[in-house]
């Protein structure tokens, strides 16, 4: 079980006047009734920081170690993190992982010192997942509140209720009966892992359109030397007249990528032909984002030209990953 901080690690600062990590994996794992009776536990802190301060190099080096655990001879892998960033970095560990063997990741919307901590119940979910042999092949996932979810799906749909994570378009993977997590399907078909980066993580931009948005936001992220440019559009993908004349004059220079801001659902590709609806803005060269999440599409573009594709290739690459991944 490795250990990144995050609520479930924190505890009460007078100077910082209120919790921040402090608790290394071993505190953790010791404070959870029973875990030693389900697996034997190798800890390691990686390190202690709130989600929202974890980068990309972060999680490589977690990924490292998580891959070093199963080489020598761990049935599973135990991610422990705060939840704010949780649906980014399952989604972007998934992308790389490439081992049969699960790594699950989880956390807690409870410090540990509140009444009703829910970080104990978390990890002791996570581990029972990691050991069940049903796990296997399934990628990354990430179990709270009792309830298993595919890194495809999960997002965060509550800012602090215990039950803050949802699986909206492909449903949770499994929920925890009496310790063991009950499957509802049989393990999903999973895309070709991504190569690990061969070049400096390239800046994406995410911008989200809104009521009387022109898309300069857009224009100025390119101009700043992003690389690409992921807009959470209203409904099924659709912008403003003038946002949609944006999008023309930048898509020849980065590529340009269209996902909801809605909670859930997919864009659409045929069915609206206004200007600045989906049809249109494929036209100007925009790539939909289908069924990813605005946050997923911006991971995916960022992973994807980390790893050496090229920009004109990025919309075939986006196409691919993207069927062979839904779940």
């Amino acid at each position: 079980m490795g250990s990144l901080g995050g609520t479930i690690s924190m505890t009460a600062s007078d100077a910082a006047g209120g919790v921040v990590p402090t608790l290394d994996a071993t505190q953790l794992t010791r404070s959870v009734p029973g875990l030693s009776e389900v697996a034997e536990i190798r800890t390691a802190s990686l390190r202690q920081l709130p989600s929202a301060s974890l980068g990309y190099d972060d999680l490589m080096a977690a990924l490292d170690w998580a891959e070093q655990q199963i080489a020598a001879g761990a049935s599973g892998v135990v991610l422990t993190q705060g939840t704010d960033t949780l649906e980014e970095t399952a989604f972007l560990l998934d992308l790389f992982w490439k081992l049969p063997a699960p790594l699950v990741i989880t956390g807690a919307m409870r410090a540990p010192q509140t009444a009703g901590a829910d970080g104990p119940a978390n990890l002791l979910a996570a581990v029972r997942t990691a050991c069940h042999p049903e796990s296997a092949g399934r990628g990354v996932l990430v179990v709270m509140n009792d309830t298993v979810h595919y890194a495809r799906w999960v997002s965060k749909g509550d800012a602090l209720a215990v039950q803050a994570f949802v699986s909206n378009d492909g449903g949770v993977a499994a929920r925890l009966v009496e310790g063991r997590p009950t499957y509802f399907h049989g393990g999903p078909a999973r895309a070709q892992p991504l190569p690990r980066p061969v070049r400096a993580w390239p800046k994406v931009a995410l911008v989200t359109a809104v009521l009387g948005d022109d898309g300069e936001l857009a224009e100025l992220a390119v101009n700043a030397g992003y690389e690409a440019v992921v807009i959470a559009a209203q409904g099924a993908g659709h912008v403003s007249f003038g946002f949609a004349q944006r999008i023309g004059t930048l898509t020849p220079r980065v590529p340009v990528v269209i996902a909801s801001r809605a909670a859930a659902g997919s864009t659409a590709s045929q069915t609206y032909g206004y200007v600045g609806a989906e049809i249109d803005l494929a036209r100007r060269g925009a790539h939909l984002g289908g069924w990813l999440s605005a946050l997923k599409s911006r991971l995916l573009v960022t992973a994807l030209l980390a790893s050496g594709t090229v920009a004109g290739a990025l919309g075939e690459a986006l196409e691919n990953w993207s069927k062979l991944t839904r779940r």
